[in-house]
């Protein structure tokens, strides 16, 4: 059952967290869809993880395969913070939408944190303990 609270916290938190990014995109006086680019961060930010778990064991204590994912990782975060500020610097879109979508950005990204906290344990949790 504890999984299924978790799934369902999970779930709520990165609602929030779209809504602060569309709140960034569509509210009238900022009325500009160029934050929404930040979507292909959310998406790419998890796969070097996955295939680190997938290519790596899990026998030693650092491996080089995830060291990589940790910093490509690393890299696709901190450029999906980077671009709604270099938008905000070129008047592209105004400040006030920046910090809404950086607030997105915090939500979901600790988001998929808790994800991999709570599902990437490896064998002690599995979906067919929660039924």
């Amino acid at each position: 059952m504890a999984g299924i609270k978790a799934l369902v916290g999970l779930s709520f938190s990165g609602a929030i967290g779209l809504t602060f990014l569309l709140l960034g995109c569509a509210i009238e006086t900022y009325g500009v869809y160029w934050p929404m680019f930040v979507l292909i961060f959310y998406v790419l930010s998890p796969i070097p993880t996955f295939i680190s778990r997938r290519l790596s064991d899990d026998s030693e204590s650092s491996n080089a395969c995830r060291e990589l994912a940790y910093f490509l990782t690393t890299g696709i975060v901190v450029s999906s913070f980077g671009l709604p500020i270099v938008l905000a610097r070129t008047n592209t879109i105004k400040w006030g939408a920046c910090g809404l979508v950086m607030t997105g950005n915090a939500v979901i990204f600790l988001t998929i944190l808790g994800f991999f906290i709570v599902f990437g344990g490896g064998d002690d949790w599995s979906w067919e303990q929660c039924c």
